[in-house]
């Protein structure tokens, strides 16, 4: 039971990392029904933007736990700030000459420019893993037993709780942001009918761009909070996050902020506990038979709703 009480505590955390990047993904896709394969890239450059922030201040785990709070709240904005001018330029560069085009146009785009991205990340900041010691300790300690082999201690560490908190706290603002402001009745207006939306007034293009500029900020929110956990990032994790974000993304149901938090969380846990009970080794290939399985009885994914073409 203690085993499982950890598993399900790192399943969680992980699952929540996937769950704000996919959020971008399907964001995008609910508006301009495209998905934007160099956003797992934008998540990796906000890891790197975090990382050289936290050097440039010279953040060290002796500092006091307040002026790390603040120091990593600095940090948060510069890597929001900088990822939201990066995905915007994406936005800017490969989507919007390419909206009226074929489909297949803006799909190319997109993986040029997540290799883009990723050579840019290399070259800058070479090749090498970087790791950093950990920031953030301490935690709480939520059960212990002691058995023949020894003490077995189930704790929930500080950086857990803070990107669990984190998650819920942004899962809770983008909802209302988009069903009860006027930026979000735009956005699910461009959803249901852009040229339509267009004729009423609403800046399409503004509103697309500032959907690019929310999902950055979420892939750069997870970016810090993948740093601190794991304490490790290189130009390649954007790829390999990336794709198992947008899987989740799939999961949930794409186009549903819920749905992608569901699917995130979904394909964290599979991952993690597949990685405990059996080999690590194909910890993806259970997680993407299960999107598979539940594709096949649920085309629409576990919270998407099924589309309806107009003729």
């Amino acid at each position: 039971m203690e085993y499982f009480l950890e598993q399900l505590i790192n399943g969680i955390t992980l699952g929540s990392i996937y769950g704000l990047i996919a959020i971008g993904y399907t964001m995008v896709y609910g508006i301009i029904g495209m998905i934007n394969f160099a956003h797992g890239d934008i998540f990796m450059i906000g890891a790197m933007i975090s990382l050289i922030a936290i050097l440039a201040l010279g953040l060290t785990a002796s500092a006091s736990f307040a002026l790390l709070l603040l120091a990593l709240i600095l940090v948060l904005a510069i890597a929001m700030i900088l990822a939201s001018a990066f995905n915007w330029t994406v936005e800017r560069v490969a989507y919007r000459p390419l909206r009226g085009s074929f489909r297949l146009a803006p799909l190319i785009s997109a993986i040029g420019m997540s290799i883009v991205l990723q050579e840019f990340a290399r070259i800058a900041q070479g090749g090498r893993p970087k790791p950093m010691q950990p920031l953030l300790s301490g935690g709480f300690e939520l059960m212990h037993r002691t058995t023949e082999a020894g003490d077995f201690i189930v704790r929930i560490s500080t950086i857990q709780i803070i990107v669990i908190v984190t998650t819920l706290a942004l899962m809770a603002l983008f909802t209302a942001l988009i069903t009860r402001t006027s930026l979000g009745r735009a956005q699910r207006s461009c959803e249901q009918d852009m040229k339509m939306a267009s004729l009423l007034g609403i800046d399409v293009n503004k509103t697309i761009s500032i959907t690019f500029v929310m999902g950055a900020s979420l892939a750069a929110v997870a970016g810090l909070m993948f740093f601190l956990r794991y304490g490790v990032i290189d130009f390649y994790i954007g790829f390999v996050a990336g794709v198992k974000a947008f899987t989740a993304a799939v999961l949930g149901g794409i186009g549903s902020i819920p749905g992608a938090m569901l699917g995130g969380l979904v394909i964290g846990l599979i991952e993690v506990f597949w990685s405990a009970y059996f080999s690590v080794e194909y910890k993806d290939v259970a997680a993407f038979a299960m999107l598979a399985v539940v594709l096949i009885f649920l085309p629409q994914g576990l919270l998407g709703k099924p589309e309806v073409e107009k003729v």
